[in-house]
């Protein structure tokens, strides 16, 4: 890897950082993590999103004023903009990259007015500002950001990719979609694009849903996603069905009482599926969530949540079967877990005196349990991002 030599020296700073964390817990009780945060650029917010078997984390960090987001990279300390595709914001925001040689997916503003002014799924759900702009998935490779095509519509988004290249997401058609809420108009389809032959393939939504997204891939090539409803391009809705695409067959996974919301975040490599549904009401009922976990041999399981709280998510599953996410509803606010041996433990309890932070969320755990997120400095009252390491 190019990046070898060159980040030789923070790999040192890292351990260093290790062994002095180590030392000065010496006289209190063994974490089972230590908390890093990761630095921005130049804002008040950074967000740990995703993290693949090289240590790699990925996600998005604000510019001075907090009104504009880059997609960044940290490796062994160092902080890489990823930039943009012209346009003021992007982000890797969802936690299924698990490409493991050097490539990074996600999302980017772009510098084209929106031409039928949509505002879509990236400027609604991902961006801290409307840019006004088209929004597509982008590939990120030996330091280059490529656009990716869409399904001949506006728009696209990139949210995961595997170790076979092959880069999952939704976009747009050129269809008028009449099940859209203004500003929406396009229909929007779950998409696999291969790297190696160029070529985008739509995926069928589940029997009578004329929309749909995919949301996470493993590299078995199985997808998982959400059908529904066009609706506003996010969640709700576009969300009646969890699904999952294999053998070019769609399951529909069933759900924990509701008809909106149900949205896979992640599938690890045994084709177990975590993610968050509505516990109850119809198509059009607001965001009420629970966590769950949906396997081949029990189905769609509720995980519940933290002791006080009313909503849950699940943000990631590893190969071990280790779940991450957030609880929130009660007067603790949002709170990071660790979800194993059919526990959910608070992850600010594993990681000692020597973490300052508040850890809000855990977005994705990668096969070596290293757990990337967000969180909150009651010192500074920023909101960094996280990597937590967990203690030999």
């Amino acid at each position: 890897m190019k990046f070898t030599t060159a980040y030789i020296a923070p790999a040192f700073l890292l351990l260093s950082l290790l062994s002095s964390a180590l030392q000065a817990q010496q006289s209190s009780p063994k974490p089972g993590y230590l908390v890093f945060p990761l630095s921005t650029l130049g804002g008040a917010t950074s967000a740990g999103l995703a993290t693949n078997n090289l240590g790699w984390v990925m996600g998005s960090a604000n510019l001075a004023g907090d009104q504009t987001q880059h997609a960044t990279l940290w490796i062994a300390g160092r902080r890489i903009d990823l930039e943009t595709l012209g346009g003021p914001n992007s982000s890797v925001e969802w936690e299924s990259v698990k490409n493991n040689q050097g490539i990074v997916v996600g999302i980017s503003d772009t510098s084209t007015p929106q031409p039928l002014g949509e505002s879509w799924s990236c400027a609604i759900a991902f961006f801290p500002s409307a840019s006004g702009n088209t929004c597509l998935g982008f590939v990120w490779q030996d330091g280059k950001m490529t656009p990716l095509p869409t399904l001949g519509g506006d728009n696209g988004v990139a949210t995961g990719v595997n170790n076979l290249g092959q880069v999952v997401g939704w976009a747009e058609t050129n269809f008028h979609d009449p099940t859209c809420n203004s500003p929406q108009v396009l229909q929007f389809l779950p998409y696999i694009y291969d790297l190696n032959t160029k070529q985008i393939q739509s995926l069928p939504p589940f029997p009578g849903d004329p929309d749909g997204a995919g949301t996470a891939i493993n590299d078995n090539g199985q997808v998982a996603g959400i059908s529904g409803l066009c609706s506003n391009a996010v969640g709700g809705a576009s969300a009646i069905h969890a699904v999952l695409w294999e053998n070019g067959a769609v399951t529909d996974l069933g759900n924990v009482g509701g008809l909106a919301w149900n949205t896979p975040t992640s599938i690890n490599s045994r084709g177990d599926i975590v993610g968050f549904a509505n516990l109850s009401g119809d198509q059009d009922a607001g965001f009420n969530p629970v966590a769950f976990l949906w396997t081949k041999s029990a189905g769609m399981q509720k995980l519940g949540t933290l002791p006080g709280d009313t909503n849950s998510i699940a943000w990631a599953i590893n190969s071990e079967g280790q779940i991450v996410g957030q609880s929130f509803g009660g007067s603790n606010g949002s709170r990071a877990f660790l979800y194993q041996n059919g526990i959910m433990t608070p992850l600010d309890t594993l990681t000692g005196r020597t973490n300052k932070l508040k850890l809000v969320y855990a977005n994705d755990i990668n096969d070596f349990a290293e757990i990337v997120g967000g969180a909150h400095d009651p010192k500074t009252g920023n909101s960094p991002g996280f990597v937590a390491v967990p203690v030999p």
